[in-house]
């Protein structure tokens, strides 16, 4: 109840806001606490006013890899029915990848044929986003060779042709890599450089310095490949072309 009243208040105070919200890991704790099914939760937050989720919590998919880094998160088919569950009920949602730790290659391409094959049955995806893992500040800190920029913009360019013609849309991640190794990855395979973002919390928890970056920055950034420049909402509608 108290998160279908948050929306409710939300989106009658902000109705044009698009409110994206709650990855798979927290659907399946706040359905745990309410004890009821996904879709019912999932249902009942929609109605509230949820428009979309991100696809936090997917690291990779894979339940060996999952048992080491994050035990106590959901398991990579129960991931899996969250997304499925919300696109049937209409919302869309993003795919992500935390690669660069102990996962081995071979799981990583695995990791996206599971996505690939979750759109091939649902086409709920708008957009997939990997990332590398950010070691500071965990307890897995030192135990993994960092993941540099060429590695980075490999595995963007393989996301790019097994999921082409599936997700339409692949983001760079300039908070994680820095704006330069974002900028390159749009030569990569990312069409999406990604949002201005007003905070975040997450990585800057895992020692990555964050700083704004604006519309005219972006601007500066993929003029100068001389690709085409357009903003975008949530849902990938194009707003406005530069």
């Amino acid at each position: 109840e108290f998160y279908e009243e948050m929306l409710a208040t939300l989106k009658d105070r902000f109705p044009a806001v698009q409110l994206h919200a709650f990855s798979p890991p927290e659907i399946v704790q706040i359905a745990s606490v309410n004890r009821s099914l996904f879709r019912e939760t999932l249902s009942r937050l929609h109605d509230a006013g949820l428009d979309s989720m991100p696809g936090g919590g997917a690291e990779i998919l894979d339940d060996r890899v999952r048992g080491e880094i994050s035990p106590e998160k959901i398991s990579w088919k129960t991931w899996e029915r969250v997304m499925v569950t919300a696109h049937s009920l209409d919302i869309p949602t993003t795919a992500t990848m935390v690669f660069g730790h102990m996962e081995t290659l071979k799981e990583r391409i695995r990791h996206l044929f599971r996505i690939r094959d979750i759109q091939e049955r649902t086409g709920g995806f708008t957009a997939f986003i990997p990332w590398t893992f950010q070691e500071k500040n965990t307890e897995l800190e030192g135990r993994f060779k960092p993941t540099g920029g060429v590695e980075y913009l490999r595995t963007v360019a393989i996301s790019r042709l097994i999921l082409n013609n599936y997700i339409p849309n692949i983001q760079a991640s300039w908070v994680t890599q820095g704006r330069k190794v974002a900028q390159i990855a749009l030569l990569f395979g990312a069409n999406d450089f990604g949002g201005t973002m007003l905070e975040e919390n997450i990585v800057r928890a895992a020692g990555v310095v964050f700083h704004r970056i604006t519309l005219d920055e972006i601007r500066h950034l993929t003029d100068r490949l001389g690709r085409p420049v357009a903003k975008r909402d949530t849902l990938y509608n194009i707003l406005e072309e530069y």
